[in-house]
C-alpha cells in the first residue's frame, strides 16, 4: 500500500512520465491489481500473464502500471526491448536472492529510473542474499560479490566480527524503510506462540527407531568412505526420513511404512484431509498444485469452511487470512523466517482476535 501511494504521488506530481513495472509471484498478480484499483483508481493497470499475454504488449505505453510475474519476465525479456520504466518494483524481492539465478540476471537487464525491493525476508540463509537485493536496487553500493564476501560476509558469518556487521548496517541503513507491525498496527491483538511436544507411541515409535538405527549405520558408512564434507546428501536424506516418520509414517518410501497405523501428530490434530471429510467438517486446501488459489482463499475468508489446509511453500507469502485466529504448524519448517511469514498470514492488519500459534514437534 505504501508503494502504491508513492507511485500515485509521483503520477500526480507529473514526475512519473512513463509506465512503472511490478514483478510479483504469480499468486499476487491479482492482488496488486485489486489494491491499485481500490486505493489509487486514478492509475491504470495492465496484467501481462498467461499464454495470451503477448497480444497486450502494444498497450504497455498506454497504462501507468504493468504487472507481471518472475517466470513471465524471464521468458519475455526480449519482448520488452529497449523500453524504460519509471519504477521497477520487485514484490517478494527475495525471489532474486541467488545472484546466479535466471531471475536475478533478468531483472538486472530491465531499464528503469527507480528500482525498489519489497520483502519481509531480505536474509533467509546468508548475507550474500542481501547483496543480491542491493546490487539490484542500489548498484555498486556494496561492491562486487567477491569483495562483499571478503569484506563482510565471511568476517561476519565465520569470524563473528561485530564491527564489520555495524559497518554494513551503517552502509545500507539510508536505503531501507523498515517498520514492524508494532509500529504500524498498534491495534493488533496479542499473538501467543506455543510449542506443543508430541510423544511417539506404539508401532510409530518402533518404526522411527528402526529408521534411526539403519540411517545411523548408513550415514557412518558413507562418512568413512567420503568424509563428512562428502556426506551431505546421505545426512539430509536420513534427517528427511526421520521427519517423515514424525509427521506420518505413510510418507516414508520404505517397506513396512504402510503397516504403521499410528501417527501421533495426525491423531493430535484429528483434522486432516480425509479425517475432516469423515467428520463432516468443511475445509479448503492450498498447495503448489492448486489451480484456482483465489477461489480457495475467498471460500475460507467468506466463512464457507472452518479449516484451511495449506502447504507452507504455497502459503508463505501474499495471503491475508484474518478470518483465522489459530495457526497450527503440523511440520515446522527448518527456516524460522519463512515459517514466521507463514504464521503472519493470519496475524495482519484487520485481525481483531488474539492469535494462537501451535508448533507441533515430536518429543
Amino acid at each position: 500500500l505504501q508503494t502504491i501511494a508513492h507511485m500515485l504521488a509521483e503520477k500526480v506530481s507529473g514526475r512519473m512520465n512513463k509506465p512503472s513495472l511490478v514483478i510479483a509471484p504469480t499468486s499476487l498478480v491479482g492482488n496488486w491489481q485489486r489494491e491499485i484499483a481500490k486505493f489509487a483508481p486514478q492509475m491504470s493497470t495492465l496484467i501481462l500473464h498467461g499464454p495470451k499475454r503477448r497480444r497486450y504488449f502494444s498497450k504497455i505505453d498506454d497504462v501507468d502500471v504493468v504487472i507481471t510475474t518472475y517466470p513471465c519476465i524471464t521468458r519475455d525479456l526480449e519482448d520488452f526491448g529497449d523500453r524504460e520504466f519509471y519504477f521497477l518494483i520487485l514484490d517478494e524481492a527475495h525471489t532474486i536472492k541467488n545472484n546466479t539465478s535466471q531471475a536475478f540476471k533478468t531483472v538486472k537487464k530491465i531499464q528503469c529510473d527507480f528500482p525498489i525491493c519489497i520483502t519481509g525476508t531480505p536474509v533467509e540463509n546468508h548475507l550474500e542474499e542481501l547483496w543480491s537485493l542491493f546490487d539490484f536496487s542500489v548498484p555498486g553500493l556494496l561492491g562486487d560479490v567477491r569483495r562483499f564476501r571478503t569484506k563482510y560476509r565471511y568476517p561476519i558469518e565465520r569470524e563473528g566480527k561485530n564491527e564489520r556487521l555495524e559497518q554494513l548496517r551503517e552502509l545500507v541503513q539510508p536505503y531501507i524503510l523498515r517498520r514492524n507491525k508494532e509500529q504500524v498496527a498498534t491495534e493488533l491483538p496479542p499473538k501467543t506462540e506455543i510449542v506443543r511436544p508430541v510423544d511417539l507411541t506404539g508401532s510409530q515409535r518402533d518404526f522411527y527407531e528402526s529408521i534411526r538405527v539403519s540411517a545411523h549405520a548408513r550415514v557412518r558408512k558413507v562418512i568413512r568412505s567420503k568424509g563428512l564434507a562428502g556426506s551431505t546428501i546421505a545426512i539430509l536424506d536420513a534427517l528427511m526420513k526421520l521427519r517423515q516418520v514424525c509427521c506420518d509414517p505413510r510418507l516414508v518410501n520404505v517397506r513396512g511404512a504402510e503397516l504403521v497405523q499410528e501417527s501421533a501428530k495426525f491423531q493430535l490434530l484429528d483434522l486432516m484431509g480425509q479425517q475432516l471429510t469423515s467428520l463432516d467438517t468443511k475445509f479448503q486446501m492450498l498447495t503448489g498444485s492448486t489451480r484456482n488459489r483465489q477461489a480457495e482463499i475467498d471460500a475460507f475468508e467468506g466463512g464457507e469452511s472452518d479449516v484451511f489446509l495449506l502447504s507452507l511453500k504455497a502459503a508463505g507469502t501474499g495471503l491475508n487470512l484474518t478470518s483465522a485466529d489459530t495457526v497450527i504448524h503440523y511440520d515446522p519448517w527448518w527456516n524460522p523466517a519463512a515459517q514466521a511469514q507463514a504464521t503472519d498470514r493470519a496475524y495482519r492488519i484487520g485481525q481483531k482476535r488474539p492469535v494462537f500459534v501451535y508448533n507441533l514437534i515430536v518429543a
